[in-house]
């Protein structure tokens, strides 16, 4: 368990714990028993019930025990009951609804996951990834909606590193605009990164994860560059002794160069922290009035979203925001329809078109993403390359925004996988992904 793990002098780590969203659970963190969706359900256990709760059903920030496993279902959740938060606006007008077309065969879909032997079905897959909510849509209408553990239509949950694809959307978005030059270095915008691995990288460089960094988001290693990021973006006041960095900003100073720009894909969170701070530079927002202005006040969202933040208030651009499921697909629903809301551009069509198009598949090749060959990494989207030209946002856990274009499907998924790395779903969640979209476009064409 994550708090006898924590016994020993490992501080930093536990310092870190308290800022690891968009980073995950570590091995150490998962209980010694085979937990399954449905023995974990937050529900079911009794997590925060009660007034107070009993204090072995309590979930606290302070003490790390919301990091640890089954409490990490009711976590996902309630983010914003443990933790500071910026807000992210909706707007005050009215939602704008999302028309239903639903299509109860699609749990008779039945697909075989990569490396078995045998297929599974829609519903054991939906319990195998922990899955918290799925929404799909077709042709811009809910084709199946559902929702367990701690989650339902009207409560927001933690979108990970999905979170960074809100980021390079944004950045997208100034770059098609003519507001923020993709090939001019990092330092020109921000002079106290000069001296940092980011100083003369280019934006895009950042904004496809191509730079070179001294950084290792090993999350098994309690020594590791993220934990001390974490540490840093940790909003619980440091203990007396600590000297490192106290915020995302004095974090990314840190940061030393190792490699050359522009050469190879590395997944590193740091990237899209610098990317935030360069948008914050450019715009004179922060990123979450940004996001609210941009987006989220302009596509009917049904729910304000919010981000978590570290002491100084500053939105965790890496994997701090948390939504709605249906106003998640609404983001990928804006693909679909060329950037417009009712016929209203909300976002320039060239910036949508430079995040489809993909980014090199030599630079991610060189990752070794053994179960995403092909791929590419782009404006912080990964980039399937398949005959549709699909593409979608990730996070830890199980987070998904998959937009296929050419049948016109968007999948959004929140869910609290046991084990933070995608590769631990991707072999049910990438062949269900695909399995859908045949299946509605087999339909389509009868």
């Amino acid at each position: 368990m994550l708090v006898s793990f924590l016994k020993g002098g490992r501080r930093l780590f536990a310092l870190a714990v308290g800022a690891g969203l968009g980073f995950g659970l570590s091995a150490v963190a998962l209980a010694q028993q085979p937990w399954t969706a449905q023995s974990s359900d937050p529900r079911k256990l009794g997590w925060m019930q009660g007034a107070p709760p009993p204090p072995d059903r309590i979930v606290r920030f302070a003490d790390g025990s919301y990091f640890a496993f089954p409490q990490w279902r009711w976590t996902v959740c309630h983010f914003q009951q443990l933790m500071p938060t910026s807000p992210v606006s909706r707007g005050l007008g009215a939602p704008r609804p999302l028309p239903r077309a639903e299509r109860t065969d699609i749990e008779s879909i039945s697909f075989q996951p990569t490396g078995a032997s045998a297929p599974i079905s829609f519903g054991e897959a939906f319990e195998r990834n922990f899955t918290d909510g799925l929404v799909i849509l077709h042709e811009g209408r809910i084709a199946y909606e559902r929702y367990a553990g701690c989650l339902a239509d009207t409560g927001r949950h933690g979108a990970m590193s999905v979170t960074k694809s809100f980021t390079g959307l944004l950045a997208e978005i100034l770059i098609a605009e003519g507001n923020l030059d993709e090939n001019r270095r990092v330092d020109s915008y921000v002079p106290e990164l000069a001296r940092s691995a980011f100083g003369d990288a280019t934006v895009r460089q950042v904004l496809d994860m191509t730079t070179g960094l001294r950084f290792s988001e090993d999350y098994s290693d309690p020594a590791a560059d993220v934990w001390k990021h974490g540490a840093a973006g940790n909003p619980l006041p440091k203990p007396a002794d600590y000297t490192g960095p106290r915020s995302y900003f004095e974090f990314l100073t840190t940061v030393a160069k190792a490699g050359v720009h522009g050469q190879a894909f590395g997944y590193k969170t740091v990237n899209t922290d610098a990317m935030g701070w360069i948008l914050a530079r450019a715009t004179g927002q922060p990123l979450n009035e940004l996001l609210a202005a941009r987006i989220w006040s302009r596509i009917g969202a049904e729910l304000e979203a919010f981000y978590t933040v570290d002491s100084i208030g500053t939105p965790f651009a890496g994997g701090g925001l948390n939504a709605g499921l249906r106003d998640l697909a609404r983001i990928g629903q804006l693909f679909l329809d060329g950037g417009k809301v009712d016929g209203i551009a909300v976002v320039p069509e060239a910036a949508l078109a430079s995040i489809a198009r993909g980014g090199s598949k030599s630079a991610f090749a060189a990752a070794g993403y053994a179960q995403l060959a092909g791929w590419s990494y782009r404006g912080m989207w990964w980039v399937t390359h398949n005959q549709n030209g699909a593409f979608m946002a990730r996070g830890v856990h199980g987070q998904s925004l998959y937009v296929d274009p050419a049948a016109r499907v968007v999948i959004a998924r929140f869910a609290s996988h046991p084990e933070a790395g995608n590769a631990a779903n991707d072999p049910t969640t990438l062949p269900l992904y695909r399995a859908v979209v045949e299946h509605l476009q087999a339909g389509s064409r009868r």
